[in-house]
């Protein structure tokens, strides 16, 4: 049975790669040309962010800093408490993108459970305009002498037809 590679594609492990002549036999033949329209059609990761150690809001923050075409994007995240408040503690996170010229944005529901096991995970997809800033934000709030921290990932990738 042959190994499967991209939505499936099955790789002709078991069949010579090269003829006597040093011609690429018909099996990797066909499977090379089957590799580029799946390649297409794959998610492509544009941005990335990584923020560990925080413990006061963050402004809006572009975190793509590329040039990219207009298009549908999928923008990932996960938060989690690292260090709960004394008290109680809340964190919502806000995406903001252009979409035909208008700005458009979504906040996460609040993240109020003040435990280190407290985590908020979410996927938007989203149109964005080309070459148009797509920020993260946080609004943060903390009570009690030992102040609560998190760590913050944001991932976007372009999502292709």
């Amino acid at each position: 049975m042959a190994a499967k590679l991209l939505c499936g594609a099955p790789v002709p492990a078991f069949d010579r790669v090269a003829d006597k002549d040093g011609v690429l036999t018909i099996p990797w033949r066909e499977y090379m040309q089957r590799l580029p329209p799946m390649l297409d059609r794959s998610a492509v990761r544009i941005a990335e962010a990584a923020l560990t150690s925080r413990g006061a809001a963050i402004t809006a923050t572009d975190f793509t800093g590329s040039d990219f075409p207009e298009g549908l994007y999928r923008v990932n995240f996960y938060t989690r408490i690292t260090r709960a408040a004394t008290t109680s503690s809340s964190l919502t996170v806000t995406i903001a993108w252009t979409d035909g010229g208008v700005a458009m944005s979504q906040a996460s529901t609040a993240l109020t459970a003040n435990v280190v096991t407290a985590y908020r995970s979410e996927t938007l997809v989203l149109w964005l305009d080309a070459n148009t800033p797509v920020n993260y934000s946080t609004a943060y709030a903390s009570v009690g002498a030992t102040s609560m921290q998190y760590k913050l990932y944001l991932a976007m990738e372009r999502l292709n037809a």
